[in-house]
């Protein structure tokens, strides 16, 4: 790790009171949640970034954040776990094209829209398996206009997902067949999905605990937001609920990670048991 004039430079340590304010404008930010018990977390962090502005001191580090929305956006990057791959959770894919999708388009037309959000996105992984577990299992996946919108706070991520590179590691759940139809070939250990799935995918920033940033999304018919609320307290997990809840059309579904549950955050959802997995439904 280099300073900003290219010398060599240790993790910065920070007193007790820097990493208090550093937590609490991340949690204020993004509802994460990072405090002494993530001491060494956070100094390696805002090491790197002072090395990249040529700041020479945490204090005056902090101090910039204050004022520049660039290297806001830059430090909230950092601090941001963009671990998943292909496939995840398959069993809520399979509820999607079972349950779900055939559920809402019994009362719509052949043509109409249907809006499904993958929030957190990370670098594409999940919103990028809708569209191509919805090719392989929906057989009705032409007769709807079906657009797939991917989000999240990091914007290095999302510009990862636009490229659409991905390595084998990130494939591995994917059937063979699967990866031969969708994905060009191998290059430097990385495949790129193809040009037409990628077009099928939009991708934005948002915010979840940010009820502007959640609006200007619009509304939706099916919410898949995995393995995000577990990093937040009781009273960012609440804020979340609300604003997910906001976004869902009436009758729209929640989908999240194995090991969360709306029913301890909010009671304006109802648990739906399906065949495949629980999911929750927006009133």
């Amino acid at each position: 790790m280099t300073d900003g004039r290219g010398a060599s430079r240790a993790d910065v340590p920070l007193t007790s009171v820097e990493i208090a304010r550093v937590g609490d404008l991340l949690y204020r930010w993004t509802g994460m949640i990072f405090g002494e018990n993530k001491r060494y977390y956070i100094e390696r962090r805002i090491a790197d970034r002072m090395g990249r502005t040529g700041l020479s001191s945490a204090a005056e580090y902090i101090a910039l954040l204050g004022s520049h929305l660039e290297e806001r956006e830059a430090l909230i990057n950092a601090f941001t776990i963009n671990e998943t791959y292909f496939y995840r959770e398959e069993h809520q894919l399979a509820a999607l094209s079972n349950d779900i999708l055939p559920e809402l388009v019994r009362v719509r037309r052949p043509g109409d829209l249907v809006r499904i959000w993958s929030l957190p996105c990370s670098t594409g992984e999940e919103p990028y398996s809708i569209a191509l577990w919805l090719l392989e299992n929906w057989g009705l996946v032409d007769a709807y206009n079906i657009e797939i919108v991917g989000s999240d706070i990091d914007t290095q991520a999302l510009a990862k997902a636009r490229e659409g590179y991905f390595a084998e590691r990130s494939l591995a759940r994917l059937p063979t067949t699967v990866k031969q139809a969708y994905f060009e070939a191998e290059h430097r250990h990385r495949r790129r999905i193809i040009q037409d799935i990628r077009e099928s995918v939009r991708f934005s920033p948002a915010n979840i605990v940010d009820s502007a940033d959640m609006a200007r999304q619009g509304k939706f018919d099916v919410i898949l937001c995995r393995n995000l609320l577990i990093y937040f307290d009781d009273a960012a997990r609440l804020m979340a609920a609300n604003n997910i809840h906001d976004c869902l059309n009436p009758g729209g579904f929640v989908c999240l990670g194995h090991s969360e549950s709306m029913g301890r955050i909010s009671n304006r959802f109802t648990l739906t048991r399906l065949p495949d997995a629980i999911v929750y439904r927006r009133d």
